[in-house]
């Protein structure tokens, strides 16, 4: 049931009134927008208010969101921030426990709200919806809540700076002059604020967060060096996700430049303008007092470069980040092997889920922010084991479900934010990605809720089936392939947007793919099959299957043969079993010559060849295209692709190269869930010869999988109530 708010939705007077602006549209079919005024883009609102309890209290709670986002704080303590960005006809709010916060006489709640008004992946902006809207109860009975009462001000500490990746951010040029310092405090005088403009007209409708506010806290750099008199170079020991913090004094507007990055230039200065596209130079103005840093907006970065003006003081012990993301449980995925270079493989796969979970997932923390829905399959799959919590990935399917049905039903594939972009490949993997959350969960009840959204997505397509019942010039949506364009194994097909003329293997086996899928789900919820995949089958072999070679063909009438147009084929079960050996011999030859995403279908197809010991040596492999490689070249968190230099703006932290996670697990070591929710687990492990020892344990619904491996003898420890299925 949908909480009823007592409380009304504020915002800046300059946004009554104004009509929003539909930003919602098929990519291939964009639509005339009216101008954005730009005196209301990149707009920091504060927001407070004051009130008394008189008597003792036991709990409190404080409900909230903003639109774009919010940072809120009681009493002057940060208590958290949010939402996850939703779209207004499903937007988000949150719930805090702020019983530690409050106490007995007059108490103040102060919000500073963001709008950044751009269309991008990273906020659902640019609509003209901005605001605030927020309740306090103690002890059940209502306290404050948003209403004309509030005072509120915008901050104009927050001076414009360019813009960086697509539309992802602004850069913030402080200017500490401006800031009303204190005013989260009690003691705050806001004489000079206004009162709050009530909204009337709002039109977001609300639902409580299924997922929990981001995890928020303070971690200090491994190593500090000076560069010359109030000068450094700051690093925090690997790539993170946050804001750097720190204090200063000096004299009325003298300035200090900071430059954030995810390297160093040979020279050991900060490579801020960074790979990524993204430029993270700063400036911050001081105001002549005791100043603190407090930047709003987050970066991927590991280091910090800090140019004073000459005279000014820095405080190095106040060098810090204050670091965010999705919160994860350290304990909850443990492993160690007696191999350094799996260990460190491992580690950087991690650490990239780890910062690549914000409150979606996203593809790179930097130049995107983005959740795409093909870079899922890979980080949700992933994400499952390294966290053993599925609340995110649940979210992350109902995010794609809400936008694809007030778009398109052929699924969107980006979701939240307001930049539409479509891509065929991606709309394919969604309901494998369902059946996989469900063999996780077993969480009929979301399927049997989420099913009728993969059949409109199948359905959304035939219009683009020829006689033979394949898909021919699917042109309303991108046809990707791989990325980048020179990770696609010279794929002999016109990858145009639209997409050129003819029939080509890949967006027909993601198809194939993802009928699969659904027919397992109609199994599964007992639904009537009608699906003629047999058929199917056989036009997609009469087209792609070159009898000379025993090898599919990228293209109809092409006779190139790349590794994806036989590793999708292989892995959705379009090879004959007797003729898997020829599209293994070429998968072994090309080995990884592909992107770090495809490389999750690869590895995968050829596990299900039974090319264990391929895939162990693939996820191992130090070549130049290989996980070994970025390890070899520094990584701390997974790249974007297999070098810094394969790719002309990579991002250094991009989650969907996190494949050997859930190969090494389920293939490898052999721990599947052979019945939904792992109530049965299967076990049939490949663990080379090579490999002295391993241990793992990761948790599942029923609690943690133990597993240990020392000198050919290995030891599987189950939940209680869980069961091994018999091989």
């Amino acid at each position: 049931m949908n909480k009823q708010w007592e409380a009304e939705w504020i915002s800046d007077a300059a946004f009554i009134g104004l009509e929003p602006i539909d930003l919602f549209h098929k990519e291939m079919e964009p639509k005339e927008l009216p101008d954005h005024r730009e005196d209301l883009k990149n707009l920091h609102m504060l927001a407070r208010k004051t009130w008394r309890l008189d008597d003792d209290f036991t709990d409190a709670l404080l409900e909230l969101t903003a639109d774009d986002y919010y940072k809120v704080y009681i009493n002057g303590q940060f208590v958290g921030q949010g939402p996850a960005q939703g779209n207004y006809f499903h937007y988000y709010y949150n719930r805090f426990d702020i019983t530690p916060y409050l106490r007995k006489g007059n108490n103040v709640i102060a919000v500073h709200v963001y709008y950044q008004g751009l269309i991008c992946r990273s906020y659902n902006s640019g609509d003209y919806r901005q605001g605030l809207i927020a309740e306090v109860s103690v002890d059940g009975q209502l306290v404050a809540k948003t209403d004309e009462t509030w005072k509120v001000t915008r901050n104009k500490a927050y001076v414009s700076g360019d813009i960086i990746g697509y539309n992802t951010q602004y850069l913030e040029h402080i200017d500490n002059r401006l800031q009303p310092f204190g005013w989260q405090e009690l003691d705050y005088q806001a004489a000079d604020w206004t009162y709050a403009s009530v909204h009337a007209a709002d039109d977001h409708q609300l639902q409580l967060q299924p997922t929990p506010p981001l995890a928020v806290y303070t971690v200090k750099p491994v190593k500090i060096t000076s560069l010359a008199e109030e000068s450094y170079v700051v690093d925090f020991g690997g790539e993170l996700t946050g804001q750097f913090q720190m204090r200063a004094q000096g004299k009325d507007g003298q300035q200090i430049e900071l430059r954030c990055g995810e390297e160093l230039l040979d020279n050991e200065r900060v490579r801020y303008e960074m790979r990524c596209n993204c430029t993270y130079q700063e400036h911050w103005t001081l105001s002549g007092g005791n100043d603190v840093l407090d930047m709003y907006d987050y970066k991927a970065f590991r280091y910090v470069e800090v140019l004073a003006d000459s005279g000014v003081h820095i405080d190095t012990d106040s060098f810090a980040a204050v670091v965010r993301h999705y919160p994860l449980d350290e304990e909850a995925c443990l492993f160690e092997s007696s191999d350094s270079m799996l260990n460190a493989i491992w580690e950087i796969c991690t650490n990239g889920l780890k910062f690549g979970s914000q409150e979606n997932y996203v593809d790179c923390p930097s130049r995107e922010k983005g959740q795409y829905l093909g870079d899922n399959t890979v980080i949700t799959h992933a994400h499952t084991y390294v966290s053993g919590d599925l609340r995110l990935f649940r979210k992350s399917l109902m995010d794609f479900a809400l936008l694809s049905s007030h778009v398109c039903p052929g699924i969107m594939a980006v979701a939240p934010g307001h930049f539409m972009q479509e891509i065929a490949d991606f709309s394919f993997q969604w309901p494998i990605q369902l059946l996989e959350y469900y063999k996780q969960s077993g969480d009929e009840a979301f399927l049997r809720e989420m099913y009728p959204v993969a059949e409109g997505m199948l359905r959304h397509f035939v219009a683009y089936l020829r006689e033979d019942g394949l898909l021919a010039h699917v042109t309303d949506k991108w046809n990707l392939v791989d990325w980048p364009e020179g990770m696609r194994d010279e794929y002999d097909f016109p990858l145009t947007r639209p997409v050129g003329e003819g029939c080509h293997n890949v967006v027909n086996a993601f198809f194939y793919g993802a009928r699969v899928a659904v027919r397992q789900i109609r199994s599964i919820l007992q639904v009537e099959e009608t699906d003629d995949l047999d058929s199917f089958k056989q036009a997609f072999r009469q087209v792609f299957w070159n009898e000379q070679t025993r090898l599919f063909v990228d293209a109809e009438g092409s006779k190139h043969s790349s590794l994806h147009a036989n590793a999708l084929p292989l892995l959705f079960g379009l090879v004959d079993t007797e003729e898997n050996q020829a599209v293994v011999e070429l998968l072994r030859s090309k080995r990884l010559n592909c992107g770090v995403y495809m490389a999750y279908f690869l590895l995968k197809a050829l596990a299900a060849a039974g090319e264990h010991a391929l895939v162990y040596d693939l996820i191992r492999s130090e070549e130049l295209h290989s996980w070994g490689n970025m390890v070899k070249e520094g990584a701390t968190t997974c790249f974007e692709a297999w070098s810094k230099d394969l790719k002309w703006n990579t991002s250094l932290c991009h989650p969907w190269a996190s494949a050997p996670i859930p190969l090494l697990i389920e293939e490898i070591i052999g721990i599947k869930p052979a019945a939904a929710g792992w109530k049965e687990v299967s076990f049939n492990p490949h663990i080379p010869d090579t490999l002295e020892w391993l241990c793992i344990s990761f948790e599942v619904p029923a609690g943690t999988i133990r597993f240990e491996h020392k000198l050919g003898h290995s030891k599987l420890i189950l939940p209680e109530g869980v069961s091994l299925r018999p091989n």
